[in-house]
């Protein structure tokens, strides 16, 4: 820009303080949606932690690469928009998915996750993981289940033993 508005200025520096405080960045294509629709999409994204805007793709590039995420420029074509996540990147994934299933028009284009570029088919897959406490709770069954196992082994001997110091004790008193 050789000598930009004080409008467009505020607006890249918008969007780079955006990104810079978002844990990820999903870049959607929205040509032929409602607006209903988009009201709809951000109602259901605004629980999770995400706002679903618009910027002009130009002025979007330039605040990627100000802001050290250059990665996000090959999706910034045609009507796209920037869904900035402050939360779980994996819910607003499948809120994004699960929209797109009911409006075709709505593509998941890439973005950026903790940092890393990811594709469409990536964001997908992402998507597709089960919620953050229902991995939590995985993982912890995970470490759980050695100990669990542990315990059962030492109390087996005891517990035996018992069984068989009473089946001894029954035996002698019937005979």
């Amino acid at each position: 820009m050789a000598n930009p508005s004080a409008e467009k200025v505020a607006v890249v520096k918008e969007v780079s303080e955006k990104l810079a405080k978002s844990s990820a960045a999903i870049i959607t294509e929205y040509r032929g949606l409602s607006v209903g629709s988009l009201a709809t999409l951000r109602r259901a994204l605004r629980p999770h932690g995400a706002e679903y805007k618009v910027y002009k793709n130009t002025l979007a590039r330039f605040a990627a690469r100000e802001s050290g995420y250059a990665e996000l420029e090959q999706f910034l074509k045609g009507p796209a928009a920037i869904t900035f996540v402050d939360g779980d990147a994996s819910a607003v994934a499948k809120v994004l998915k699960t929209h797109a299933k009911e409006n075709p028009l709505l593509v998941l284009m890439g973005g950026v996750v903790a940092g890393k570029a990811v594709n469409a088919k990536e964001l997908k897959e992402l998507a597709d993981l089960p919620p953050r406490e229902v991995m939590l709770a995985q993982f912890a069954g995970l470490l759980k289940a050695p100990m669990s196992k542990t315990a059962n082994l030492l109390a087996a001997l005891p517990r035996k033993a018992a069984y068989g110091i009473k089946a001894l004790i029954e035996q002698r008193e019937a005979a």
